[in-house]
């Protein structure tokens, strides 16, 4: 049995035509070698466009809960037996739709995945609080150690998940409940709560060194598209998250949240949380302009925006009205300088679309660049020459 449930050349080829499209749209390509990558690539799988795959997802959501709902009803005395059917008639259902009909990441498959799974996780918890936590109920709380053990397993079917169907929701959410127990497990320590921030932090950094691990065991392969969502979702969830959980305002404000206050206080190690708060996004433009890092880049501008709403949110020194209007301006200003700056390519960078035209044919441009010119004949020495042979389908000159 494979650890993918879809063909990886599906996502391999996939990939392949929208490269190659770009490439057309450059005028790197003609028409007919578009083409004929295009024929020597199929798309061998049903994926409609993204209208109809809405309507299939929802259609299979309906679908889905009339059949569970008349599962339960018929079993409703044994509650456990109907959660393993429903969850198992999704999965085998699921398993035919790609095997069978080929379907790839259209809708319907989705809605499968994400209600086995979650059928798949509600079981796991009714099972934890109907014979290990009874009595907790009542006093039920996120931050409870109770959540630990079940956690867990529902981590390791969220792993498994995204190993075989590779889903970017399913990554996400994977990483929000990896999260969420390292939360509660600091929450029960002494420290913990004043360690939290940089558990987090910490978290994000091993989900950082997770993505660069797998991202280079993949690469050269087709597994490196099959997987492409979601490692780009594991990248910039553990980026966003590494800078939230250093920001100050973030920090502050889940502290008292914490300690049920109605107005936050000044946090211990504040300094270090102001350093984090103004030094990352920074950190993130610079790496993101340097490798060329379009998520990286964007992220770094969207962590740069919300510290500035930080420090707005406790320092304020202009009114809204103005700060925004003068903010907009300054905004417009510098993108407007950029986009001239950048129109020829300085450093490195441009302003110019990815599809701008290159003005010449990669196929003539790699073949310039494979090709070689014959060597001039020596001069003097010792030459051969003159001799005759025959026989076996050669020429008679050597």
């Amino acid at each position: 049995m494979n650890r993918q449930a879809y063909n990886p050349n599906w996502a391999f080829h996939t990939a392949l035509r929208a490269r190659a499209a770009r490439w057309q749209r450059q005028q790197l390509l003609d028409a007919a070698q578009l083409k004929a990558i295009e024929a020597a690539y199929p798309l061998e799988y049903y994926r409609p466009a993204w209208p109809l795959r809405v309507g299939l997802f929802l259609f299979a959501i309906l679908g889905i809960s009339m059949a569970s709902g008349f599962i339960f009803l018929i079993g409703h005395e044994l509650p456990i037996a109907s959660g393993i059917i429903s969850c198992a008639a999704c999965f085998a259902m699921l398993e035919l739709l790609i095997k069978d009909r080929r379907f790839y990441h259209c809708g319907a498959d989705n809605a499968l995945l994400y209600v086995g799974l979650a059928a798949a996780g509600s079981l796991i918890l009714y099972i934890f609080g109907t014979y290990f936590w009874s009595g907790y109920y009542a006093s039920f709380r996120v931050t409870d150690g109770h959540l630990l053990v079940p956690l867990t397993l529902i981590l390791a079917l969220l792993a498994a998940a995204v190993l075989r169907y590779a889903d970017a929701l399913v990554t996400a959410t994977a990483f929000a409940a990896l999260l969420l127990l390292v939360s509660i497990t600091a929450l029960q320590i002494p420290w913990g709560q004043a360690l939290l921030p940089f558990l987090i932090m910490v978290t994000a950094a091993g989900g950082l060194f997770l993505y660069r691990r797998l991202a280079r065991r993949v690469a050269g392969t087709p597994l490196a598209d099959y997987y492409a969502s979601c490692l780009l979702m594991l990248k910039v969830l553990a980026l966003a998250v590494f800078y939230l959980g250093g920001n100050y305002l973030v920090v502050r404000e889940g502290n008292a949240e914490l300690h049920s206050l109605s107005v936050s206080e000044q946090v211990p190690f504040a300094p270090l949380f102001y350093l984090f708060t103004a030094g990352i996004p920074f950190l993130y433009i610079t790496l993101g302009l340097r490798r060329a890092d379009r998520p990286l880049l964007l992220l770094g501008l969207l962590t740069l925006a919300f510290s500035i709403f930080t420090l707005r949110h406790y320092r304020s020194l202009l009114p809204p009205e103005i700060a925004a209007v003068a903010a907009g301006a300054l905004l417009t200003v510098l993108a407007g300088a950029l986009l001239r700056a950048l129109r020829p390519t300085r450093f490195g960078l441009t302003s110019l679309p990815d599809d701008e035209p290159r003005h010449f044919n990669l196929e003539n441009l790699i073949q310039a660049q494979t090709a070689h010119a014959p060597d001039a004949p020596a001069t003097g020495g010792f030459e051969f020459g003159g001799g005759q042979s025959g026989g076996g389908g050669a020429t008679g000159q050597f």
